[in-house]
């Protein structure tokens, strides 16, 4: 079947098993759960293609296809706005005020200041203070608040988390 049945998949008894959503108890993300943010996030993401990679699918054993999905066509070049955008859409009037914050060396921090942006929704990232340049100009020019922090991921997401709960900031994982 193809992605424009999902839908009648979704409605059809061989999706009964997956027709829960996850929650935050149980993060396991289901069919509903990606149909659900599809249709979410539709109004802002660019639709890219699936190409075929027979190459790849030679490698993986009993694999008789494998797709690729063009997502570095995406405005930000990475398939993390479809997350980014996600986790905004959901926000509520007030969160939607106050901002977001995440921890990110660079793709995270594009997509949720690009969709930050066009959703009027304001971003506090937490970089690594060897992120590369590029991401974090690229970032601040998006008009996210970009604080540099911590040798590596690890310090820099610890220093988020903290900031987060100190300014009343919802955080947003990568």
């Amino acid at each position: 079947q193809s992605h424009r049945d999902l839908p009648a998949m979704l409605a059809s008894s061989s999706c009964s098993s997956s027709s829960r959503s996850s929650t935050a108890d149980d993060p396991v993300v289901s069919f509903v759960d990606i149909v659900r943010a599809r249709a979410l996030i539709a109004d802002g993401i660019k639709h890219t293609p699936c190409t075929p990679s027979p190459r790849l699918a030679r490698l993986v054993p009993g694999c008789p296809e494998l797709f690729l999905k063009k997502d570095c066509l995406q405005e930000t070049g990475a398939f993390k706005e479809r997350g980014a955008r996600n986790a905004l859409k959901q926000l509520n009037a007030t969160q939607r005020k106050t901002g977001v914050m995440a921890a990110s060396a660079g793709n995270h921090a594009l997509g949720l200041a690009y969709h930050g942006q066009l959703l009027d929704i304001p971003v506090t990232l937490v970089m690594p203070l060897r992120a590369p340049a590029v991401k974090v100009q690229r970032s601040r020019d998006l008009g996210a608040r970009v604080l540099q922090h911590g040798d590596n991921f690890n310090e820099a997401m610890a220093f988020a988390k903290d900031l987060a709960q100190r300014e009343g900031l919802l955080w947003v994982m990568p």
